[in-house]
């Protein structure tokens, strides 16, 4: 079984790898059973040495041709594009384009190559935008109100993968995940951004001081490792065309996370606000409802949010602590 990972340098990305490649191996000739690709051919220093890493655009249409008539995969997952909700703020158009036309291209190839693999076409929480207490817990019959770029880039991507599924027979699942944290996610989420000023201050490198935006706002939080685990079964088990949500089903105030990582510092820390880290629209509360997951999949979530939390912490000490022997050597 051949696997090919967009955005395989990533955060959610190079944990799948890990995750594939630790699955039983029933592959009867030699050729990398997991490829990647992504926007650079630098190999992150975490990302396995046996997947197959390709680097290119997905918003290049020959490109992305190339890349699928040379690893002819049996699954896909697509997780490649802009991720971040702030950047999308900025420029709405960098994200509508990364996001849809690499999904359209990797689409496009696999009709004009006669391929059909599974693809798991990843969308977001976001797509389900201004929500109420009302509205909890979030199932996929809920509405659609998309109130970020982001959202609307990922409501794009979900219902494109849903249109490519009934237009050209595409076996497309498609997965809506919740907020999902760990080591390697970028330092502009909340949680990592925590960790690393925490490891910052710890090193010396750092006043006493964390810098945080709202506090109040709770969401739905899944280790990074158990969200991936879910991808796969999706892929294998959920029925294409279909939607699923993923996430823990219970909610986390930022303030109780941020309290948690500050119970792992190793010296004093004080708090203060920034306004300058506050979203143009931040909802109070997301609940998952992911019944319809684990009824197709038996998937459930195993890793408690304080060890997610502290692997969070330890990875980023290790970062910082990379960093000061590079300095100092």
């Amino acid at each position: 079984m051949r696997s090919l990972i967009t955005g395989v340098g990533g955060f959610a990305g190079s944990h799948l790898a890990d995750h594939l490649l630790a699955q039983p191996d029933n592959q009867a000739d030699d050729t990398p059973r997991v490829w990647g690709c992504d926007r650079t051919d630098q190999r992150p220093p975490y990302l396995a040495a046996a997947v197959r890493l390709v680097a290119l655009d997905l918003r290049n249409p020959a490109a992305t041709l190339d890349l699928l008539a040379a690893a002819q995969p049996d699954r896909i997952y697509h997780l490649a594009g802009q991720a971040h909700v702030g950047d999308s703020w900025n420029d709405p158009w960098d994200t509508l384009e990364a996001n849809l036309r690499s999904q359209l291209n990797l689409l496009e190839a696999l009709v004009r190559l006669g391929q059909h693999p599974r693809v798991l076409v990843i969308g977001s929480a976001d797509e389900y935008g201004v929500v109420g207490p009302g509205d909890l817990p979030l199932t996929e019959a809920s509405p659609l109100r998309p109130d970020s770029p982001y959202a609307v880039s990922k409501v794009g991507q979900d219902l494109l993968g849903l249109q490519y599924h009934l237009s050209h027979h595409l076996p497309v699942v498609r997965v809506r995940p919740f907020n999902h944290i760990g080591p390697r996610q970028s330092r502009r989420f909340v949680a990592a951004n925590f960790a690393a000023q925490i490891a910052e201050i710890e090193a010396g490198r750092q006043p006493p001081v964390i810098h945080v935006g709202n506090l109040a706002a709770r969401r739905d939080f899944t280790d990074v490792r158990d969200m991936v685990r879910g991808y796969r079964l999706l892929l294998e088990r959920g029925a294409p065309g279909e939607v699923y949500n993923l996430g823990s089903g219970r909610s986390v105030a930022i303030a109780d996370l941020l309290r948690t990582l500050l119970s792992f510092a190793a010296v004093p820390i004080r708090i203060e606000h920034d306004t300058g880290r506050l979203r143009p629209s931040d909802l109070p509360d997301l609940v998952c409802d992911a019944r319809k997951a684990q009824a197709q999949t038996g998937w459930q979530p195993v890793v408690p949010l304080e060890t997610t939390l502290r692997d969070l912490l330890d990875y980023e000490r290790s970062c910082v602590a990379a960093q000061v022997a590079a300095r100092d050597h």
